[in-house]
């Protein structure tokens, strides 16, 4: 039997006010949403382990059946495989964004939804200046 699992990752959301107390999700318009909750199973599941942060990484492998006990190690190596980097045993692999800070405040995580050219000029500094045989930068 093959099964669909769609994961509304990210979907929560707090109540509005002026949406009569309703997320946005809840206020939304979603008739093809609506039609496969209707077509399929849907229901409340746990999906982060006690102790674990609530991360999509975490809750994403869970759903998909892994013991967060014994396969996590953070993002950093989900990352690394997904652009080809392989990591040797004590290797390890440590996830970063590049951000944007005004004054001496963050004034975003993303550095303001830098495009992945453009961060890589900086990633390739980082690797020239920072980088060696033992760390490297990859983007």
């Amino acid at each position: 039997m093959k099964h669909i699992i769609i994961l509304g990752d990210g979907m929560a959301d707090w109540p509005v006010e002026s949406l009569g107390g309703k997320t946005l999700l809840q206020y939304a318009e979603t008739p093809y949403m609506d039609m496969l909750a209707r077509m399929g199973q849907t229901g409340m599941l746990k999906t982060v382990p006690d102790g674990f942060h609530p991360g999509s990484e975490v809750a994403n492998s869970s759903i998909l059946g892994y013991d967060q006990h014994e396969v996590y190690e953070g993002r950093g190596p989900l990352e690394a495989a997904s652009i080809g980097v392989e990591l040797e045993p004590g290797d390890m692999a440590i996830r970063c964004n590049l951000i944007c800070i005004e004054g001496d405040k963050i004034k975003n995580h993303s550095c303001g939804r830098l495009e992945t050219e453009e961060g890589d000029v900086l990633i390739r500094y980082l690797q020239e200046h920072l980088g060696n045989e033992r760390i490297h930068f990859y983007t």
